[in-house]
């Protein structure tokens, strides 16, 4: 037979629950992965193709929370088209410059305007700079912000970032 909670145990296992509600963080995040976001997205087109050239679709489609600084087709466009080639034909290196455009954890622009540098999976840091609304990761400006994903967030940027 089963005793009876006491009003002690059921108001403290009651208090419990609301720390828990209160205390841990709930993501609201999209349905759809980083990955799927940038192939729908239709802008990311050159970014999704080094993902699978660099073999790194499976890193960006799993739990995370990852945060990517997605450089838009337009910010590929920028390189050169033979430096861009070549780039994508050395999977090692094609894999250290997107590695340095993803952040561990789920971060937040507003996060990072709190920040001067990050470190990224790569393992080198960026500069972070804000002014007024506008924020700059390197050289690169955050052109939109905060794109929820099932697995993180993503941050589009204009440039390219390359590690040094």
């Amino acid at each position: 037979m089963r005793q009876p909670l006491s009003r002690t145990s059921a108001v403290l296992g009651i208090a419990a629950l609301i720390v828990l509600l209160v205390l841990v963080p709930v993501r609201a995040q999209g349905t759809k992965d980083i990955v799927d976001i940038a192939v729908a997205a239709g802008s990311f087109k050159t970014l999704v193709a080094a993902v699978q050239a660099a073999n790194l679709v499976d890193v960006l489609k799993r739990p995370g929370p990852l945060t990517v600084l997605a450089p838009t087709d337009e910010a590929f466009a920028k390189i050169p088209k033979a430096d861009l080639d070549a780039l994508m034909k050395d999977k090692v290196k094609l894999a250290a410059v997107l590695q340095y455009h993803v952040l561990a954890g789920n971060v937040s622009a507003a996060d990072l305007k709190m920040m001067k540098d990050f470190g990224t999976v790569q393992g080198q840091r960026i500069q972070i700079s804000s002014a007024g609304t506008a924020l700059k990761i390197n050289n690169a400006t955050v052109v939109k912000s905060d794109v929820s994903a099932s697995n993180g967030v993503i941050h589009v940027i204009d440039t390219v970032l390359l590690p040094k």
